[in-house]
């Protein structure tokens, strides 16, 4: 079969995006920094046209769909970056046994806690306690699971609760912004810990703790929180404690990041996965199954 015109540039974009050292040199090698801070200025910006020109612009390199979302006009990149879907869009799983996928991503990492060690990618470990900067958050984890969820830029950036719960702190860590994604994974050691990140910790009304931990990246360095009314970002010196108790229900929105990024979800021993690395998700869908009922 051969190659429609239009598919080719796609297919020379898609080359040029997938070469490792180029990917690399290109997120990573410039300065991260500054072109975060840059972004976040230039995104805001409220103009029609530009607006248009750079959601074209994006489309060229992404599979950005926006069919779903409430608004079909933006004033700004941001708004666009950050838009809201349609009702119902994301049907939540009916099973109350289930903790749901708090974002639409790609399945990273995941697996089994021990030692309190985790894994960034094959062979790439890393510490909760430096993630989560604590030393003592981390044991209540210990031999539960973890779960790395990917967001690409194109994809819907808002995240929400997982089921039905209490939020009792955020810690707010400052860093860099180093790209997250695979091949970035791949290189660099500690990658999560490197950058700026907010470790968000919840009860369950039987006492269960979870935690999930947003991690930012180049070109996003800005975290919502709505239950804070605060904007994280860059210009923060952390870490930062800041208390809170915040009743959430199941499915509802807790922030979002400002472009693509991570979310690490933390659960302890009697939960199994539903889900497998490199599977697409969509915020809603099954994403851990209690296999123990803890005591009420």
């Amino acid at each position: 079969m051969t190659s429609t015109p239009q598919a080719m540039p796609r297919r020379w974009r898609e080359r040029l995006l997938l070469n490792e050292d180029l990917n690399f040199l290109l997120t990573n090698r410039l300065p991260r920094r500054w072109l975060t801070l840059a972004m976040g200025r230039f995104s805001k910006i409220r103009s029609p046209w530009l607006t248009r020109l750079s959601i074209w612009i994006w489309r060229q390199f992404t599979e950005l769909d926006l069919s779903e979302a409430k608004e079909q006009r933006f004033e700004s990149l941001h708004a666009c970056f950050t838009r809201e879907l349609k009702d119902g869009a994301r049907p939540l799983d009916p099973d109350p046994a289930v903790l749901l996928s708090p974002c639409d991503a790609i399945v990273g990492a995941s697996g089994r806690i021990e030692r309190g060690l985790v894994l960034q990618a094959k062979g790439m470990p890393y510490a909760l306690s430096e993630l989560m900067g604590s030393e003592a958050e981390p044991a209540e984890f210990e031999g539960g699971q973890y779960l790395t969820l990917r967001l690409t830029s194109a994809m819907y950036h808002r995240f929400h609760a997982p089921a039905d719960a209490r939020i009792e702190a955020v810690r707010y860590l400052s860093g860099d912004t180093w790209n997250v994604n695979p091949i970035a994974l791949k290189r660099i050691e500690r990658l999560f810990c490197r950058n700026e990140r907010a470790r968000i910790r919840l009860r369950l009304a039987d006492g269960t703790p979870l935690a999930i931990v947003p991690v930012a990246a180049i070109l996003v360095a800005s975290i919502r929180l709505h239950f804070l009314d605060v904007l994280l970002h860059l210009r923060w010196a952390g870490p930062r404690d800041l208390p809170c108790d915040v009743a959430v229900q199941r499915g509802q929105e807790l922030g979002w990041f400002e472009h693509g990024s991570t979310l690490v979800v933390l659960v302890p021993p009697g939960f199994e996965p539903c889900v497998a690395s490199g599977q697409r998700l969509r915020m809603g869908q099954a994403l851990l199954r209690r296999t123990v009922i803890a005591p009420s």
